[in-house]
C-alpha cells in the first residue's frame, strides 16, 4: 500500500539473529534509533526481513521487469548517484533519453523526416506518462473553447471500464469526468461503437488500451478511429484518440506489425509505453510520444536555467535517477529489433504452452486471447465448490503468486486468474506452474465446498479439522504462519553450518 500503516502495538520492536555480534538490543520499528549501528548489523537487519519476500520470478501478476543483464546492471549502478534533471552536468544522458525518444518514435511510425526530432519525454513509469499526455489532451481543448467563446470547465474523457487505476488517477486530480464504456461477459474490452456514441463536445479524448491488464487484449484502434473520423466529420468536433500502450508498444511492433494501432492512424495523437515492462527495464522508467510539436501546448513545458543552460522540462516531478534511462538505451542497442522479436515470440510461445497446459486439465475456460499481451487468463469452469481466489491462495504455498480477481462493471459475476509471461517466465516454468496447479486443484477437491458448509449451518469463515469446526485463518494470518515457518527453517539449516 502506499498509505503506511503500524502493526500491533506489542510489535514495535525489530530483532536479528545473525546481527548480534555487532549489536544486542533491538531496534524500534516504527522510529528512528537513538544511536547508530554498525553498518555490517544494519544490512544483516535488512537483509534478513527481505528474504521473506516473494521471489520476483515467479510473482506472474505483474508486468514489470524482474531480470536484466549483468552488462546493464552495471552501467545503472555506476549511474545511480545521477540526478537526471540536471542535463547541464549529466549532457551524454540527456542525449541517450532524446535517443530513446526518437527510436520509441519510429517504432510507433510518427510521421517524422530523416532530419526531424521526435516529440517525447522519459517519465517514472506510464502512469506519470499518461497525467502528461492527458493534461496536453486538457490544456489544448480549454485553448479551442476558449478561443470559440464556449464553457470550458467540464472536460471528459472516454474510456473503457477496463483501464488501469492511474486513468482514475489523473480523472481524479485534474478535474476530468470519467465516461467508461461497460463491460459485458465474454467482451472485457472497451466497444469502439458504445465509446464513439459517449463522445459530446467536452470530450478532450478517447483512450484506447493497446493490452488490456484484465486479459491482455488489444482494443480495436483501427475500428475506433475510423468511427470517430465519421463523427467528427459529421459535428464538427475534432475529438482525437490517445493509446495506452504501456503494455503492448513494445509487443506489437515485433509480432503483429501489420497491427495498425500507432501514428498510422490519424487520430492517435499520443502514445505512452512502459519501458519497464517488455520494454525490458527495471522498474521505474516510462514514455509519452507526441505525434507532432502541436499536439503538445507549448505553455506546459518549464524552461529552467538555474541548474545551468536553458533547459526545457515537461514531467509531474523534477528529480528522478538516470538508471532507468541508460539501462532502456541499453536495451534497445543491445537487442535491436531482431531481439526485442525474438524475447516477445519467446513469450508468446510460452504463454501458448501454458494456455494448452491449462486447457488439458479440463478445469478452465481461458479468457485471454491468442492475439495480445502474452499472458494467459482464466476462470475456473465450476467455482460453485471452490473459486478462483483459492486458488491463489493455495498456490502461493508453492512459492507462485497468481492474482485472481473480479471484472468491473458489468462483469462483475466474472472471477479470474492471471499469468503474465515476462521474458525470464521459461517453458520449464510454465509446465511446472500447470503440475502446481493441477496439485492445488486435487487438494480442493478433497476439501469441502463452501456450499456443504452453508447448507449445513456453518459459516463459510469455518472448516471442519479433525471432526471439529475451527475458524478459517484470514489471508493474513496463514502469510504470517507461513512466513514463522520459513523463519524456522531457515534458521535450522543456518545453524548447522560453521560460520
Amino acid at each position: 500500500m502506499v498509505l503506511s500503516k503500524t502493526a500491533s502495538e506489542s510489535d514495535v520492536s525489530i530483532h536479528s539473529t545473525f546481527a548480534s555480534r555487532y549489536v544486542r538490543s533491538s531496534l524500534p520499528r516504527f522510529k528512528m534509533p537513538e544511536n547508530s549501528i554498525p553498518k555490517e548489523a544494519a544490512y544483516q537487519i535488512i537483509n534478513d526481513e527481505l528474504m521473506l519476500d516473494g521471489n520476483p520470478r515467479l510473482n506472474l501478476a505483474s508486468f514489470v521487469t524482474t531480470w536484466m543483464e549483468p552488462e546493464c546492471d552495471k552501467l545503472m549502478m555506476g549511474a545511480i548517484n545521477k540526478n537526471y534533471v540536471d542535463m547541464d552536468e549529466y549532457p551524454v544522458t540527456t542525449e541517450l533519453q532524446n535517443r530513446c525518444v526518437n527510436m520509441i518514435a519510429r517504432l510507433f511510425n510518427a510521421p517524422l523526416g530523416d532530419s526531424e526530432t521526435a516529440v517525447g519525454v522519459g517519465t517514472v513509469g506510464s502512469s506519470e506518462a499518461i497525467m502528461l499526455a492527458g493534461l496536453a489532451f486538457k490544456r489544448k481543448w480549454q485553448n479551442k473553447r476558449k478561443a470559440e467563446g464556449k464553457p470550458y470547465d467540464k472536460p471528459n474523457i472516454v474510456t473503457g471500464a477496463n483501464v488501469q487505476v492511474c486513468w482514475e488517477k489523473f480523472a481524479n486530480y485534474f478535474d476530468v469526468e470519467l465516461k467508461e464504456v461497460k463491460l459485458r461477459e465474454g467482451y472485457y474490452v472497451m466497444d469502439p461503437v458504445k465509446a464513439v456514441e459517449m463522445v459530446d463536445e467536452n470530450t478532450i479524448c478517447v483512450a484506447a488500451i493497446l493490452g488490456s491488464t484484465l486479459n491482455g487484449e488489444f482494443e480495436d484502434v483501427k475500428l475506433l478511429n475510423d468511427l470517430l473520423l465519421e463523427k467528427n466529420k459529421q459535428t464538427g468536433w475534432d475529438t482525437p484518440i490517445h493509446v495506452d500502450a504501456a503494455s503492448g508498444g513494445f509487443i506489437a511492433p515485433f509480432i503483429y506489425p501489420e497491427l495498425e494501432w500507432d501514428f498510422r492512424l490519424p487520430l492517435v495523437k499520443s502514445i505512452n509505453v512502459s519501458g519497464h515492462k517488455y520494454g525490458l527495464v527495471y522498474a521505474g522508467i516510462g514514455w509519452v510520444i507526441w505525434r507532432n510539436k502541436e499536439d503538445l501546448p507549448e505553455e506546459l513545458i518549464f524552461h529552467i536555467n538555474y541548474l545551468g543552460a536553458d533547459q526545457p522540462t515537461f514531467t509531474l516531478n523534477f528529480s528522478k535517477g538516470s538508471s532507468q534511462v541508460i539501462a532502456q538505451y541499453y536495451q534497445l542497442i543491445r537487442l535491436g529489433f531482431e531481439g526485442y522479436q525474438n524475447v516477445m515470440e519467446n513469450c508468446r510461445d510460452n504463454a501458448l504452452v501454458l494456455k494448452e497446459g491449462l486447457e488439458k486439465t479440463g478445469r478452465f475456460t481461458i479468457v485471454s486471447k491468442d492475439v495480445g499481451v502474452p499472458l494467459v487468463a482464466f476462470s475456473l469452469k465450476d467455482n460453485r465448490l471452490h473459486n478462483e481466489f483459492e486458488v491463489s491462495e493455495m498456490l502461493r504455498r508453492f512459492g507462485w503468486i497468481v492474482p485472481a480477481y473480479t471484472m468491473p462493471a458489468d462483469a462483475q459475476h466474472v472471477t479470474v486468474l492471471r499469468v503474465v509471461v515476462r521474458e525470464d517466465f521459461s517453458r520449464t516454468l510454465a509446465e511446472r506452474l500447470v503440475l502446481d496447479i493441477t496439485k492445488v486443484l486435487h487438494e480442493l477437491d478433497t476439501l469441502p465446498s463452501r456450499l456443504n458448509l452453508k447448507i449445513n449451518g456453518i459459516s463459510e469463515e469455518k472448516v471442519k479439522i479433525n471432526g471439529g469446526y475451527v475458524l478459517k485463518k484470514s489471508a493474513t494470518e496463514t502469510q504470517r504462519e507461513i512466513t514463522d515457518v520459513w523463519k524456522k527453517f531457515v534458521m535450522q539449516k543456518k545453524a548447522t553450518k560453521v560460520c
